[in-house]
């Protein structure tokens, strides 16, 4: 018979949210969990790697969203969306 251990409930790390706002909201919650001043080193430790994880992806939404937003003001006449095109290398 194998015996099962309770990992510490520590938030998995997460996915990029789903949209910005989602991500914004994630890091709030981040930083009033982490302002307590009330938290082990490992927690403190997991939920700043989170915030800037969630902080880099967030940035990256608003880099793509400026970028929408300048080809759609830079198309004169008719105003269609362009695929947005990362020249960014990773």
């Amino acid at each position: 018979m194998s015996k099962t251990t309770a990992e510490p409930t520590a938030r998995p790390t997460p996915n990029p949210p789903p949209t910005f706002e989602a991500g914004l909201q994630e890091l709030e919650s981040i930083v009033k969990e982490m302002e307590t001043g009330e938290l082990p080193l490992e927690r403190a430790i997991a939920l700043f790697e989170q915030g800037m994880k969630l902080s880099d992806a967030c940035r990256k939404q608003l880099e793509e969203a400026e970028t929408r937003v300048e080809i759609l003001t830079r198309r004169a006449g008719e105003i269609q969306p362009q695929p947005f095109k990362n020249n960014e290398k990773a």
